[in-house]
């Protein structure tokens, strides 16, 4: 089922030299320039009609247009399994579109039938939609193509994008929770402040007393959350939106990714992610054959973390010097020194490949045990954090009536 778009054209018409516009629906670019060939025109310039007005499509900051990679790994699984069987390329993309559920996978399939059908190369076809296919999964697909095995390069994807997703949802488990508790305390003290606090405000003012100074606090932050609240949401979205534009820029992930790695609870298991990530990816590439300076830059770009990105960089202009691929690695704090001394073994007995599986393979392992031991971190600190908050709270609330007593007492 093809996902049909609006394209504009100038053509020229060779019976008369005029140059002639128009609109079109097809699937592609690629499948215009074929409709308006079959008319006889020449095509000069196709474009897709942009969306104005109510039909634009709106686009959240913030919001991936990436497909999940549980998404990614089924179908390359599907697809190796077509044509695996012997299935011809054109007949297994057009199961693909029936078959995907995926609402950013479906129309570029559908584009890229549509480019293979234009006599473009699968890989070629793949290229033009960098949004929903990453470099890594291209640089497979490209060298399976080229040397007839593309059948296994998309097993070899298939099995490669399960992991992912597979430690993804390690640590989408490991940080639900906390982030649900977190979202509860605030609106729960939020709720207090606007609500309840009011409520003995009207009681502390037939006391006739001066409250102490964190009652008072309390009290003059409840009178003005009419507007606290407004400029708090204004706030966060501002911030939010800045940070949805600007994350990705090389002076922000700078600053920002080294931080990550060096958080209290979270850094150690972003450093493990990064290297289990970093070690997988890079492994299959090798398997698959693509050239280790190659995938090195591949693998450096889908690390998302500048500081592994660096340390890449470095690994690649020491092999460009005919120098080892261990001793940058050493060089570079996040990298654990057991990495740099499997990868030298490695690289002095020829077996990279494997011994990069292996290192994938124990920090996978480390990754599904830290998520464990994070859960059971977490949820105590965040009880007691919620307690000295909520706790501080109902004191400030009851002060005035232990001072009432104390002085009634003295009395």
């Amino acid at each position: 089922m093809a996902v049909m778009q609006e394209f504009l054209y100038r053509a020229v018409d060779p019976r008369g030299g005029a140059v002639v516009k128009g609109s079109v629906e097809a699937a592609s670019e690629t499948a215009v320039t074929g409709k308006l060939k079959a008319q006889g025109l020449t095509p000069l310039e196709v474009t897709l009609k942009s969306k104005t007005g109510l039909n634009r499509e709106l686009k959240m900051p913030g919001v991936s247009k990436q497909v999940p990679a549980k998404a990614l790994a089924i179908f390359a699984r599907q697809m190796a399994g077509l044509l695996n069987a012997g299935l011809p390329l054109m007949r297994t993309l057009a199961i693909l579109i029936d078959q995907t559920e995926d609402k950013r996978l479906q129309p570029a399939l559908v584009a890229v039938q549509a480019d293979v059908e234009g006599g473009s190369s699968f890989s070629g076809a793949l290229s033009r939609h960098p949004d929903v296919f990453p470099p890594l999964l291209l640089s497979i697909v490209k060298v399976g193509e080229t040397g007839g095995f593309l059948g296994q390069a998309l097993d070899s994807i298939a099995e490669n994008y399960k992991r992912e997703a597979e430690l993804q949802n390690k640590i989408r488990a490991a940080t639900t929770y906390p982030v649900i508790v977190l979202i509860i305390a605030m609106v729960g003290v939020l709720a207090m402040v606007t609500f309840v606090v009011p409520v003995f405000e009207s009681m502390f003012a037939g006391l006739g007393n001066e409250l102490p100074v964190p009652t008072q606090i309390l009290v003059n932050l409840s009178r003005n959350m009419w507007w606290v609240l407004p400029l708090l949401a204004v706030i966060v979205i501002a911030v939010w939106a800045w940070w949805s534009r600007n994350k990705n820029t090389e002076q922000m992930r700078r600053l920002v990714d080294p931080l990550k790695l060096k958080l209290p609870i979270f850094g150690k298991l972003a450093t493990k992610i990064a290297v289990a990530r970093f070690a997988r990816n890079l492994s299959m590439m090798l398997d698959a054959g693509v050239p280790i300076i190659q995938a090195l830059a591949i693998v450096g770009q889908a690390s998302n973390n500048w500081k592994i990105e660096a340390a890449v960089r470095d690994i690649q202009e020491s092999i460009r010097q005919g120098k080892s691929f261990a001793g940058p690695l050493a060089k570079a704090d996040v990298f654990p020194s057991m990495v740099a001394q499997m990868v030298s073994v490695g690289e002095e007995s020829g077996t990279l490949s494997e011994m990069l599986a292996s290192i994938a393979d124990f920090y996978e392992d480390e990754v599904e045990t830290a998520t464990a031991q994070l859960s059971a971190t977490i949820e105590p600190v965040l009880i007691v954090v919620l307690g000295i908050v909520i706790g501080a709270m109902v004191i400030s609330l009851y002060l005035p009536i232990f001072t009432l007593y104390q002085d009634l007492s003295a009395q």
